[in-house]
């Protein structure tokens, strides 16, 4: 399941082939949006914003795409005019004279005024990006310390889209690792030690994440590449402290630990 650096690696692909570019074409799928097919050729997207796993395509007529991908959704890049073989449904199709972005088997898929935007439910409910770079460490401790998750458990917290977007399991496994803390623990009871590495990793291990997974050696132009240290490693020593990693399942989903360091 991809989480938020995956998301906006994607999104950064899509604004490479059509971003600043006038569409030659735009297609939905969907009675409602027709309407603004002919609304957009000529226009440009300016850009492409994630909030954890919904992508905002906004147009310079000011008009904003709203699509989440949901469990099956896929953007891909193509040449202009090309029809990939799939069995996969097109949803949209937005295009320039030489590439087009096509979205696949998503269903939530709105266009927004920026009124609609500012007032859109699943906007309002979510936090702030993992990978939105103005978000500061500060910022994510008043929110670890806010009356509305401080007696939270990380095992749920670091899911909650409306804590942090962009964080899933993967990256709730490795967080947690880096700073020694379990699952069961709560901000309310860390030290102010424990709250600014914690603070610091949530946002420092997506945003290595983003910027080096993939990348198979490190080397002194990339520096260190993000990689599992405990997610899918039950039964392989701790890099840390040499003991057995674990693995159990919390809030659904699987989970990896040390007993030995994150007690």
């Amino acid at each position: 399941m991809p989480e938020g650096p995956e998301i906006r690696r994607a999104a950064d692909s899509l604004e490479a082939a059509v971003k600043g570019k006038p569409l030659a074409r735009a297609w939905f799928a969907f009675p409602e949006l027709k309407a603004f097919e002919s609304q957009l050729v000529g226009e440009r997207i300016t850009h492409i914003e994630t909030r954890g796993k919904a992508l905002l395509t906004h147009f310079s007529n000011n008009l904003t795409l709203y699509s989440h991908n949901q469990l099956y959704g896929v953007w891909r890049v193509v040449k202009a005019d090309e029809e990939p073989q799939t069995t996969r449904i097109l949803r949209v199709r937005l295009q320039t004279v030489d590439k087009a972005i096509l979205l696949y088997s998503a269903s939530d898929i709105e266009m927004l005024t920026p009124e609609q935007l500012l007032a859109h439910p699943f906007l309002q409910r979510v936090g702030p990006d993992v990978l939105d770079m103005c978000l500061t460490a500060n910022e994510v401790k008043t929110r670890l310390l806010s009356a509305k998750f401080r007696n939270r458990q990380f095992s749920g917290l670091l899911l909650d889209q409306a804590f942090l977007a962009g964080l899933g399991n993967y990256l709730r496994v490795e967080i947690l690792w880096e700073v020694g803390l379990a699952a069961q623990h709560k901000a309310s009871q860390l030290t102010d030690e424990q709250l600014e590495a914690l603070s610091h990793a949530l946002l420092d291990i997506p945003r290595l994440s983003y910027n080096t997974r993939g990348r198979v050696a490190e080397n002194k132009h990339h520096g260190a590449l993000f990689r599992f240290k405990v997610f899918h490693r039950a039964g392989k020593k701790c890099e840390r402290c040499g003991g057995i990693i674990e693995k159990t399942t919390l809030s659904s989903r699987p989970f990896y630990w040390c007993p030995n360091c994150q007690k």
